[in-house]
């Protein structure tokens, strides 16, 4: 059993989720284009959702996919960070793994568009 450090409980462990959370997305933002293209995508549509939708089931329905889109891109790029790490080398399960990591954003985008397509043009 880990035995959790005492100066990492309460107030203190939230605060260093905080950083990390902070440390997290600067370093996506920095080294991954796709995340900055999602971001800027977000920055746009955003308050174009909320603007648009005429109830807040619509609000929610065309900007949550776009905040899905997002968590989609961190966990693909997560994902290839530690297939990257294990090894340069090029590998078949070590492409299949990142195909499929882009499949999954993929499909997070086209529910973007399904959703803004449906709540616009219902």
């Amino acid at each position: 059993m880990v035995m959790q450090k005492e100066n990492n409980v309460g107030l203190r462990r939230l605060i260093n989720a905080l950083r990390w959370t902070i440390k997290g997305f600067r370093s996506t933002f920095k080294n991954e284009e796709a995340f900055r293209q999602e971001v800027y995508l977000f920055l746009v549509l955003a308050p174009l959702g909320l603007w648009l939708g005429e109830n807040g089931i619509e609000r929610a329905l065309l900007v949550g996919p776009l905040l899905i889109v997002l968590i989609v891109e961190l966990i693909n790029s997560a994902i290839e960070s530690i297939v990257d790490r294990i090894s340069t080398e090029q590998h078949k399960l070590s492409g299949r793994t990142k195909d499929q990591g882009s499949a999954a954003v993929f499909i997070s985008l086209v529910l973007v568009v399904v959703c803004w397509v449906l709540v616009l043009f219902n």
